[in-house]
């Protein structure tokens, strides 16, 4: 059987149909930061069950209205390196990554023959002319913040003060748009430095489906350098490229709250607190939709299956849209000038 961290989860892991169920969504190949979100969000939800005193096998979609008032109504932990204004209530994503782990739980028991029905309603769209229904939590649609360019700025600088592996991790992360899983699994082996390719491998990728991205000069001199520091400090050549140079875990291959610490520092000295592990990727994509580059390409890029993601990540300014619409508007009246161009012609 696929291995799960059970202490992470120990109401979960108590609760027999809820801890067969995880181990069958591990068995059937699931990510294992999947499975972390999974268990952590069916694990609040049965400590939310046993305050109430509802048996989770029975509970019916009033307990689940309760619960998604909980998690609205409680307070917000904030990071002190960055305080912002006190708010209450877990953000939207948050809640909508809740429900849909515990809509997959409850589903598995109405597979199993102990419920009749899902309590955790599922929205559905208007599209093929269907009626658009409501889910139990109204999903908010927020464009992705990414910097302009005094804030990159800024980021830059701040880390410039970064150590090599950390400078490296923040020119990769941008270069190859790469999820925070994807940037902390690679390896030495990965890299075709020739054409400045890095092979993604399917294990490492989110959807399990292979891909490769680009690095840039900079890039390039970065993982020179490191290499040539890593071996030095290490005495390796292979294996997990990014290694812990601390006490504690020294020669260790760096993991996602390490680098989601770094970023935090580095968000901490730029004085940028919406900075996060994932604004370099929002950044690159934006920039190759700057760039011209199509929405399939940039998908394919950034390894989505589904072109309305892609959507999302693209931000562009209100600026740059403007530029265009009157790039396209002085392109189609020239066109018509063109055309009735041929009214004068005629004697």
């Amino acid at each position: 059987m696929a291995p799960i961290p059970w202490g992470r989860f120990p109401t979960l892991a108590e609760h027999q149909l809820a801890r067969r169920w995880l181990q069958f969504m591990a068995n059937i190949g699931r990510a294992s930061n999947t499975i972390d979100a999974y268990g952590r969000a069916v694990e609040n939800h049965l400590r939310f069950c046993a305050v109430e005193g509802t048996d989770p096998v029975l509970a019916g979609a009033d307990t689940v209205a309760a619960w998604i008032w909980d998690m609205l109504d409680r307070p917000r932990q904030r990071s002190a390196k960055a305080p912002l204004h006190p708010e209450t209530g877990l953000a939207n994503a948050t809640v909508q990554q809740r429900l849909v782990a515990v809509r997959s739980f409850y589903e598995y028991l109405v597979e199993d023959g102990l419920r009749e029905r899902n309590p955790v309603r599922r929205g559905q769209s208007s599209r093929r002319g269907r009626r658009p229904r409501q889910g139990l939590a109204r999903r908010l649609e927020q464009a992705p913040w990414i910097p302009n360019e005094n804030v990159w700025q800024r980021v830059l600088v701040a880390c410039a003060t970064q150590p090599l592996r950390n400078r490296l991790m923040v020119a990769l992360a941008y270069d190859g748009a790469l999820r925070h899983e994807e940037l902390v699994q690679l390896a030495v082996g990965d890299f075709e430095h020739v054409h400045r390719l890095i092979h993604l491998r399917a294990e490492t990728t989110k959807f399990q489906r292979a891909r490769e991205v680009a690095f840039g000069v900079t890039s390039s001199e970065l993982s020179v350098a490191y290499l040539n520091e890593r071996r030095g400090m290490f005495g390796r050549i292979d294996g997990p490229l990014f290694r812990s140079a601390s006490n504690r875990n020294y020669g260790k291959p760096v993991g996602p709250s390490t680098w989601s610490k770094t970023v935090e520092g580095i968000a901490h000295r730029a004085g940028v607190a919406r900075l996060s592990t994932h604004t370099f990727r929002h950044l690159r994509l934006t920039d190759l939709a700057r760039a011209d580059w199509t929405i399939d390409q940039i998908a394919q890029y950034a390894g989505h299956r589904d072109l309305a993601t892609t959507m999302r990540y693209i931000h562009l300014s209100g600026r740059e849209l403007a530029a265009r619409l009157h790039r396209a508007s002085a392109s189609i009246q020239q066109d018509r000038e063109n055309l009735l161009a041929a009214l004068a012609a005629v004697q």
